[in-house]
């Protein structure tokens, strides 16, 4: 599939998720996600899948606390100033295992994108919005490459006997980044990126699988707006 369709798929999946209004869709679609979240390799999936799941999981820890719904209530603790009675419910577990999922699925959405689709590809699909393109590739590559250059400079450093610590690896890390800002302005300046006259590779066409995933993507936000 080309990049170009997966992305508006993953979207739709993202906004489905948080239009529908009942719990099964939104689990269907975060663990759709999750399955292939982690077909990609397990040293770059592993910091995507932990936050995302994690964030999640407080999320449905802490809603029945903070939230007061419902008339089933099957625990009640003590009260706290400005929070009140702390009690749970059946309706404040529920909603917060449904808006724990919803944020799961938004963040498996993210996480699939970062981890397996072809950027470069994406930003060769939508020369008409080059800008904005550039600009959420190269931000969504900065966590990956961030992570390569820890890895290999603790290599590099673990061959002269030296264990730098995560904190004593931001000023290297930083400087890095810097350093390849630079070299891609300059590069990006040579070869001539936003002068008029701008030449195009060529690129394959879109087979019918990338067609049907924009149908399908329309069809996902629709039937998550209208009957989910």
């Amino acid at each position: 599939m080309s990049a170009a369709p997966a992305a508006a798929l993953l979207a739709a999946l993202a906004v489905t998720a948080l239009l529908a209004t009942q719990i099964w869709p939104v689990a269907a679609i975060a663990a759709l996600l999750l399955l292939v979240a982690l077909r990609a390799p397990a040293q770059r999936r592993w910091p995507y899948l932990v936050g995302t799941l994690s964030t999640g999981l407080l999320f449905v820890v802490l809603t029945p606390f903070v939230e007061v719904i419902g008339t089933h209530v099957l625990w009640t603790g003590p009260t706290v100033p400005v929070l009140g009675t702390l009690d749970v419910s059946t309706e404040e577990l529920r909603n917060g295992l449904f808006q724990g999922l919803r944020l799961g699925a938004v963040g498996l959405a993210f996480a699939v994108y970062a981890l397996l689709l072809d950027h470069d590809r994406l930003l060769a699909s939508a020369g008409w919005a080059r800008r904005s393109t550039v600009a959420v590739a190269l931000a969504t590559r900065l966590v990956p490459l961030l992570e390569r250059d820890a890895r290999d400079l603790r290599v590099a450093l673990r061959g002269r006997n030296v264990e730098l610590g995560p904190v004593r690896l931001l000023s290297p890390l930083l400087a890095g980044s810097l350093e390849r800002g630079l070299n891609l302005a300059e590069a990006m300046e040579a070869r001539g990126y936003g002068r008029a006259g701008r030449t195009r590779a060529p690129r394959a066409a879109w087979r019918t699988l990338d067609w049907l995933a924009l149908v399908a993507a329309v069809v996902l936000v629709a039937v998550g707006a209208l009957w989910l």
